[in-house]
């Protein structure tokens, strides 16, 4: 019997079409169904994986694998790719889905202006989210056909106790604050919530920030700790691109270029795309099964805005201070900082003296800021002058003896800070601004500074929070408040004190007042667990010098002005005496 070959490939096709359709690869479906408005993306329309990206989303996809750690830096499109990886689950296998970042603003931020947004463009996804039926949290709280979304701040413990999730998205989990009084850290809360799901998926995404208290740099220490390498032009070897292998011409970062560690071969900015592309990740602890961890640095990112020439720009002007030098390091390199002048007592802060004072303003010196503090028997002001680059010259500490109770220690408070400044460039310098710590004299500090509020002298309050803004207002009595993030301006002082000569200090500043700056420590205490990092103040030392400091750090905040035009109004007064212009009529020479 002679059997039609034809037979054969028709059962074969007829059995193919009743299998399920084959699944495609998370980085597949997001680059076919994802796409970015022109509100997020430089070239709107469909998302397209940077080569990185493509196992990190596959990885995400991967039901083997049960978490997944980002340690990253900015400008590699980490919080995009979380978003498309959220329309994959709405889509593909839907779920209670969680999402935790810092704040509040974070949360709105990241539902209004980048998953509606995102979804809104995407075909497949334009219909998929619906509002809270329950009217309870309508705007950080969706519904999708089998599942739901919550995006919640992790500021707020109850919205972590509250959800239930299959999917937990963390971004930025470095930013989270462990409030006191809390039952544990933020992101072991929110991981509790996948607890009940044996297929839970879990993603922390951050830039670090302090290598003790890293909960990234944790995540990613205890996964398979993959970095990405690219093939050198010259030797064809792979290796991780690293900062100490960029080489530019002495102060010429135009010319910055990679320098292949094994054969010194030079590779220029324009090669990074090619080799990029064929590069591949390895895991350096490939025995850690089901937690995959990425090293994901701009270093080898394709933006413009993160060429090898710019990232060199950028470097040699943060690197001026400790203050810029630990973003930049942060976001660019996406490494934590190591905890560099936590502690004064080892440095020569003595050597920073020089010969100005408040009667010998030095010409540097175009921005003058106060601040104060309140005791029980004086008041203590420091007086500090800003460069043109924000460098800090500390030209006095005033102590004001009487109680804050008598109308004449507010008299000879208001006249310290009327005071005029004679500038070596022939202006007169006045106050640009102060806070005073209005601690536990709120009513007399109230009362002094509410009629003084039009000279930008304020009460403040000191917050504490490593992620707080340096300074933040209220309104408290009628009056605006100050809010310090005394924890960040300590640390950001000690740093810059630490390293180089960017805080400058009067000759005339005697006593124990280097002692007084040198006051604190940060150290390092565990709750539940958990590394907090908080300043102690050192046994038998009075701290009033630095908190002085701090406030006028502060203050500089308060000050909007153009420095440059400030500069050139002080020489403009009087700049050198001109002499009288004579002209000669041709008539006198007739």
């Amino acid at each position: 019997m002679t059997v039609d070959p034809r037979f054969g490939q028709l059962r074969r096709d007829a059995l193919a079409a009743l299998r399920p359709p084959a699944k495609l690869a998370l980085s597949e479906w997001i680059q076919s169904s994802i796409y970015l408005p022109s509100s997020l993306a430089a070239q709107p329309g469909r998302m397209r994986l940077w080569k990185p990206q493509i196992e990190i989303a596959d990885s995400i996809g991967d039901d083997t694998v049960e978490r997944v750690s980002i340690l990253k830096s900015a400008r590699v499109g980490a919080t995009q790719l979380m978003v498309g990886a959220l329309g994959h689950f709405v889509e593909n296998d839907p779920s209670p889905v969680l999402c935790v970042v810092p704040a509040e603003a974070d949360a709105r931020h990241l539902m209004v202006s980048v998953v509606e947004p995102t979804f809104g463009e995407s075909p497949a996804l334009r219909a998929a989210l619906t509002a809270d039926a329950s009217g309870r949290d309508v705007l950080m709280h969706r519904h999708f056909a089998g599942g739901s979304l919550s995006i919640v701040s992790a500021r707020a413990p109850r919205n972590l106790r509250a959800r239930t999730a299959r999917i937990l998205f963390a971004d930025e989990i470095d930013a989270y604050e462990l409030s006191a009084g809390v039952e544990g850290d933020p992101v072991e809360l929110a991981m509790r919530r996948t607890m009940t799901f044996g297929n839970r998926k879990i993603v922390l995404a951050s830039t670090p920030v302090d290598a003790e208290t890293s909960r990234i740099l944790r995540a990613y220490d205890q996964s398979d700790k993959r970095v990405f390498e690219v093939p050198c032009p010259g030797c064809g070897d792979f290796g991780e691109i690293l900062w100490k292998d960029i080489r530019w011409d002495a102060e010429k970062p135009e010319t910055a270029h990679w320098v292949c560690p094994e054969c010194g071969s030079v590779v220029e900015d324009r090669q990074k795309p090619r080799m990029v592309a064929e590069g591949r990740w390895r895991a350096t602890a490939p025995h850690v099964e089901g937690h995959r961890g990425y090293k994901l640095t701009s270093l080898t990112s394709t933006l413009p805005n993160a060429s090898w020439t710019r990232l060199a720009a950028e470097f040699l002007q943060a690197k001026r201070s400790p203050t810029t030098l630990k973003p930049w390091l942060n976001t660019v390199l996406g490494e934590p900082w190591r905890g560099e002048g936590d502690d004064l007592d080892a440095t020569d802060l003595e050597g920073l003296r020089r010969p100005f004072s408040l009667s010998n303003v030095p010409p540097e010196a175009l921005v003058l800021t106060a601040g104060a503090d309140v005791q029980k028997d004086r008041v203590e002001i420091t007086f500090t002058g800003w460069t043109k680059d924000d460098d800090l010259r500390v030209l006095g500490h005033d102590v004001i003896w009487g109680s804050p109770t008598e109308n004449e220690t507010w008299a000879e408070v208001d006249d310290a800070l009327r005071r005029q400044f004679r500038h070596p460039a022939g202006g007169v310098l006045t106050l640009d601004a102060a806070v005073i710590d209005s601690g536990n004299w709120a009513d007399q500090v109230y009362a002094f500074c509410r009629p003084r509020s039009a000279r930008r002298i304020l009460p403040g309050k000191g917050v504490s929070g490593f992620g707080r803004q340096s300074l933040a207002f209220s309104t408290s009595r009628s009056t605006r408040l100050a809010l310090i993030g005394i924890d960040g301006v300590k640390l950001a002082l000690h740093q810059r004190l630490a390293h180089g000569d960017t805080i400058l200090f009067s000759d005339e500043l005697g006593g124990d007042y280097f002692d007084q700056l040198r006051a604190e420590r940060l150290v390092t205490k565990f709750s539940r667990g958990h590394p907090i990092r908080r300043w102690e103040v050192i046994s038998g030392r009075r701290n009033e010098a630095l908190d002085t400091l701090v406030y006028s750090y502060a203050a500089r905040g308060l000050v909007g002005l153009d420095v440059e035009r400030r500069e050139a109004d002080l020489a403009s007064v009087t700049g050198g005496e001109k002499r009288a212009r004579v002209i000669r009529s041709n008539w006198l020479g007739r």
